[in-house]
């Protein structure tokens, strides 16, 4: 139903905009409101030259702010669907250009903004709990239940829907020439989508604030941190409500995100479990490193800026990676030297190999490389030490280096006389027949064939060397061996092509 057929009002001094003039009488004007009043909002766009022969006299009305007209134009601006637009321009572009020319009255501008306000939040109301036509799409909140899914048709929708407004007002005033035209656009713009805030923010925070997991509260962190930066590219800063609530969002889902992460890591101190009798990762540190790699899989697979996704991986990883170490340096604190040692490797092993997949972390990888070959020397020092132990070389081996020239001759020393030596290189001789039977058990323990390797090369070196130095030793006439080839039928480089 129309409004009242109301006679024109001419008290109204505003000018007429350029290429129109005022009806010379009332009945003139009382005419053209009548010819409006009986346009249905179904009618409006079935007969598009119908349309521009009845607005022609719209903007004059507009510019008088002439309620009858003011009622129809809402009508119109209500009743933009498609390309509608388009095919009125392509019919008569200058009319169209004069229907709109009243577009330089702020007043006129503004009320097409009111009115696809309401339209636009109609329509996401609509979405939201009645869907599409004939129920295709289904309604967004049918999906509910999947949080991420929830969320991202809401922000879909209302991504394309701030386009295709944009869209409307550049189409309307493609041929509109004044200065400042596009900032105006994007201010109507910014208009048109502040209804929607509420109800958007509503929704989404009872999605993070119902905590659905830290991997889910990273993803929607990321989608919001995307579609702002998608949406502040259609209509710069000027849309500050929308922009502003889905900030808002993004930090709020990014807190408690960051909240789970350090509740999960204060768990881990909270109840310290004790490393496996395999000296393998702890269920925590693999609990914790799974949640990691999920984390780092997604944020990997964002399309947030490059700049974003680097400063959130940093404080990802400190929030994690920093309690995990501890726990584990806690775990480790009552095993023995080399137990500690194979424990620790294991787990920054782990840690390691999770982080090596991703990108930006380079500087972790590198402090955890530096952990690690801290733990493999101590290994090495001990494997070393249990061969010189077990092949009945320790005991010589550190008399020789606790023993200074002046206190005389080696053989003069107990334990040091030949007939020890020769025993000691019995049982030395049965070691190089089969070094691999003197290993650590700790050594089976861990998890990387190539760090296992690397540990019984560098072992065997040590072994070497101690070797060498024993037989300068003998052979040096000062120390009074009798017939030193006897003792040590070996040479240094004999031993070291055995064992390599």
């Amino acid at each position: 139903v129309g409004p009242p057929q109301l006679r024109a009002q001419w008290d109204n001094p505003l000018p007429c905009p350029a290429g129109h003039a005022v009806p010379d009488a009332p009945q003139d004007t009382a005419e053209a409101v009548t010819s409006f009043s009986s346009l249905s909002p179904f009618s409006f766009f079935s007969n598009s030259n119908l349309i521009l022969a009845r607005l022609q006299p719209l903007p004059v009305l507009l510019c008088r702010k002439h309620r009858s007209a003011k009622y129809f134009f809402l009508l119109f601006c209500n009743g933009i669907r498609g390309g509608t637009l388009e095919k009125l321009f392509k019919l008569n572009k200058l009319d169209f250009l004069n229907l709109f020319s009243c577009f330089n009255n702020r007043y006129t501008l503004d009320e097409f903004g009111t009115a696809r306000r309401s339209a636009v939040v109609r329509g996401f109301i609509d979405a939201l709990t009645r869907g599409g036509l004939g129920g295709t799409p289904r309604p967004i909140e049918m999906h509910s239940h999947d949080p991420l899914r929830y969320v991202g048709d809401m922000l879909a929708w209302l991504h394309q829907a701030t386009a295709s407004e944009k869209e409307h007002l550049e189409a309307m005033l493609k041929l509109v020439t004044i200065q400042g035209v596009e900032e105006n656009i994007q201010e109507v713009v910014g208009h048109i989508t502040e209804g929607v805030c509420r109800p958007l923010k509503v929704r989404i925070e009872q999605v993070i604030v119902a905590e659905p997991g830290a991997v889910l509260l990273y993803k929607i962190s990321n989608l919001l941190k995307f579609y702002h930066h998608t949406i502040s590219g259609i209509v710069g800063n000027n849309a500050a409500t929308l922009l502003t609530t889905i900030e808002e969002m993004h930090l709020l889902s990014k807190k408690i995100f960051f909240n789970s992460l350090s509740l999960h890591a204060s768990k881990l101190m909270d109840k310290v479990e004790l490393p496996p009798p395999d000296l393998g990762p702890s269920s925590a540190l693999n609990q914790t490193l799974n949640l990691l790699r999920e984390v780092l899989a997604s944020h990997d697979s964002s399309v947030i800026p490059l700049d974003a996704r680097q400063a959130d991986f940093v404080q990802v990883l400190s929030c994690v990676l920093d309690p995990l170490l501890q726990m584990c340096t806690m775990s480790a604190s009552n095993l023995g030297t080399a137990d500690m040692a194979t424990y620790m490797v294991n787990s920054l092993y782990m840690m390691r190999t999770t982080l090596a997949l991703f990108e930006f972390t380079d500087k972790r990888l590198e402090m955890l490389q530096f952990q690690i070959e801290a733990h493999l020397d101590t290994l090495i020092n001990e494997q070393a030490s249990y061969v010189l132990t077990r092949a009945g070389l320790s005991y010589i081996y550190n008399a020789l280096q606790q023993h200074k020239p002046e206190q005389g001759p080696l053989s003069n020393l107990s334990s040091m006389d030949s007939v020890s030596l020769k025993v000691a290189m019995a049982q030395f001789d049965r070691y190089l027949s089969a070094p691999d039977s003197l290993l650590m058990s700790q050594l089976n323990f861990l998890l990387s064939a190539t760090v296992k390797e690397q540990i019984i090369k560098q072992s065997t070196e040590l072994v070497c060397r101690a070797y060498s130095e024993l037989y300068a030793a003998v052979m040096d006439p000062s120390n009074e061996y009798k017939d030193p080839e006897t003792i040590l039928h070996r040479s240094p480089h004999q031993v070291q092509a055995l064992l390599s």
